[in-house]
């Protein structure tokens, strides 16, 4: 199934039960899968594998700072859009989020028009990053099927090399690296080199 057309899930947290209750009404009723915590401690006690997502977070709270979840997130190699919401935070810490990679920083009272801007912005981001993902393990298992010689042959091409520098690299006659490359170019199922290149640099 394409990432595309997976529940696009938000993971609400906000220690404020009743900011937490109307943002969950408002966001399930446009459409959005919605996960609420109020606290960070909650929600980081259960993975967070839904894709594609974004956290919706309070910058200040009791038990962990939006700072802080940010960085315990980055820990565990799962890079979920954030975006932040704060109505007492200082700039230091605005910096700090958007320098951790968060994609928008809301004061209170939030604007709807930029809440739903910011969370449609960043499910793009996470179903980008996906498809990424999927596009790399996809060429890393194609890569297996090469043998040695045919392995090197796709990064030499990689790097621009033409026929006759093949020869020169791999020391073989130009018949032998036109198989080479020709079993490169069907194995990967590529029609161009423009594409193996694109394809070396995902």
């Amino acid at each position: 199934m394409p990432t595309q057309n997976y529940p696009k899930t938000i993971y609400l947290i906000d220690d404020d039960d009743s900011l937490r209750e109307s943002l969950t009404q408002m966001l399930r009723f446009m459409g959005y899968q919605v996960k609420a915590f109020n606290s960070a401690k909650a929600f980081l006690i259960e993975p967070a594998q839904d894709i594609p997502a974004v956290v919706l977070t309070d910058m200040r709270m009791p038990d962990i700072s939006g700072v802080d979840l940010q960085a315990v997130l980055a820990s565990r190699g799962r890079k979920i859009p954030i975006i932040f919401i704060s109505g007492e935070s200082s700039m230091t810490q605005a910096i700090t989020a958007m320098k951790g990679g968060a994609i928008e920083f809301l004061q209170k009272p939030i604007s709807r028009e930029e809440l739903l801007s910011a969370i449609a912005r960043g499910m793009q981001i996470d179903i980008s990053a996906m498809e990424l993902v999927i596009k790399k393990t996809g060429l890393e298992e194609r890569l297996k099927t090469l043998s040695p010689r045919e392995r090197q042959t796709f990064d030499l091409l990689a790097m621009g090399y033409n026929n006759t520098e093949l020869v020169e690299a791999l020391g073989v006659a130009m018949y032998t690296a036109k198989q080479y490359k020709n079993e490169v170019m069907r194995k990967l199922n590529l029609r161009s080199l423009a594409e193996l290149i694109k394809l070396k640099n995902l």
